[in-house]
């Protein structure tokens, strides 16, 4: 359903998510709705795909997500 995805310098993007329906670009902002349905659907147990092949989404990012995108939750 979503998938992380790499910045320039290799590192996991950390203000944006790829919605892999559409290929959607949503960025992690509050007033974005796209992205406070990716922070609920990681709130109900939903792991994204992981930027490169053979890694893990780590629950810190998660973690991190939601909080950002939720903060009152």
């Amino acid at each position: 359903m979503y998938k992380q995805y790499n910045n320039a310098d290799g590192l996991v993007n950390t203000h944006a998510i790829i919605r892999l329906s559409d290929n959607a670009c949503i960025p992690f902002d509050l007033a974005n709705t796209d992205a406070q349905q990716f922070a609920k659907w990681l709130q109900d147990g939903g792991i994204p795909e992981a930027a490169t092949e053979g890694t893990v989404v780590t629950q810190e990012w998660i973690n991190q997500t939601i909080a950002k995108l939720l903060p009152s939750a």
